[in-house]
């Protein structure tokens, strides 16, 4: 069996993404930050703008349910580059490895269409992939399946022939490497750069 193709979630990979690089500019007390981004500004609420909704109807629809908030709201979009606080630099020295050895790279990621062109600009890096997959963007978002029939079909557009067990997808989250693995692709589970490269040695991808 042969790799052919290596796909990359960003964040927790590639990006240094969290809420609390912003927040905690804008609530100093941890307890009361975490409360604010478990009960408020919450991942679940995030996730809908990564799967297609507009910022601005995600913060109107939030700023209306919680008004004595809105201040704090408004700042997650308004200030959103400062949650981005930077590559990581070890899951980055693993795209480049793998870009010299001229495999094709792709990216799948669950980003808002509205914020990824910030990264795009910013993080030349980018250019090592062939294409993205941007959940924003078409409107899919992992785990769900039709989101890795896109990438796939991304990928073919390259590669026409390709398998999914000849594709190998890089994910920090769990069930989005499960998700992939269920279609048949190879999955690592990113929890290290140390653990990623042995799991790529091991499909024959020495970087």
């Amino acid at each position: 069996m042969a790799i052919r193709a290596v796909v990359f979630d960003f964040g927790g990979v590639l990006f240094d993404w969290s809420p609390h690089h912003l927040y905690r500019k804008l609530i100093a007390d941890d307890q009361e930050r975490q409360w604010f981004l478990n009960n408020i500004c919450t991942q679940a609420w995030n996730t809908e703008q990564d799967a297609g909704r507009t910022l601005a109807e995600a913060t109107r629809s939030l700023v209306a349910q919680h008004p004595e908030h809105e201040p704090l709201i408004q700042a997650y979009y308004d200030r959103w580059h400062e949650m981005l606080r930077g590559p990581l630099t070890d899951g980055v020295d693993i795209l480049l490895a793998l870009h010299e050895t001229n495999i094709p790279l792709f990216g799948l990621t669950n980003w808002s269409a509205e914020t990824f062109p910030y990264a795009r600009k910013h993080y030349p890096f980018l250019s090592c992939f062939r294409d993205i997959v941007v959940s924003g963007e078409v409107k899919q978002i992992k785990p769900d399946a039709a989101i890795y029939n896109t990438s796939l079909a991304q990928v073919r557009a390259h590669l026409p022939d390709i398998q999914p067990h000849e594709v190998v997808f890089i994910d920090d989250v769990l069930g989005n490497v499960e998700a992939a693995i269920a279609l048949g692709w190879q999955g690592i589970h990113h929890q290290s750069a140390e653990h990623t490269r042995e799991r790529l040695a091991t499909l024959g991808l020495n970087v």
